[in-house]
């Protein structure tokens, strides 16, 4: 079962400022280089964190969500304030940090998955996530290794 058309185009017009950013990066315009890296590092941790929020309201909206749901929810967001970690403390950063975020977003399906089996989101739910995750997933770690 195909996604409706509505989450799907903006779910894939979500994909935009992670290209925007590599586009920039891979041009070769030193100039502004470290402000995309920048902002595809921000984008990613904010997707990922919005990611844990989601799975959150999945769990809020059923009456009886399995435990480990709860605690899943709140891993992306800690996932992403541990990226900063690097940046905080003047250790290099944003390659490894957008490393980091780009590995668990595209693990996050691992939870989506979860969630599709058990039932606790539509039927057509893989179909949306899994070219919204690996897609932001690979272009973040495409900035991690630029």
């Amino acid at each position: 079962m195909n996604p409706p058309q509505l989450p799907r185009w903006l779910g894939l017009a979500g994909l935009l400022p992670q290209i925007a950013a590599a586009a920039v990066v891979l041009s070769g315009d030193g100039a502004l280089r470290f402000s995309a890296l920048s902002m595809g590092y921000a984008y990613a941790a904010l997707i990922l964190s919005f990611l844990g929020g989601l799975w959150w309201g999945v769990a809020a909206s059923h009456e009886r969500p399995p435990e480990w749901l709860w605690v899943a929810a709140i891993v992306p967001s800690l996932f992403a304030l541990a990226s900063a970690v690097p940046w905080a403390v003047g250790e290099p950063w944003p390659g490894p940090s957008l490393i980091l975020l780009g590995v668990a977003l595209i693990a996050a399906l691992g939870v989506d998955h979860l969630l599709a089996r058990r039932g606790l989101v539509p039927a057509w739910w893989m179909r949306l996530r899994i070219p919204l995750s690996l897609g932001l997933g690979l272009l973040t770690l495409l900035l991690g290794i630029a």
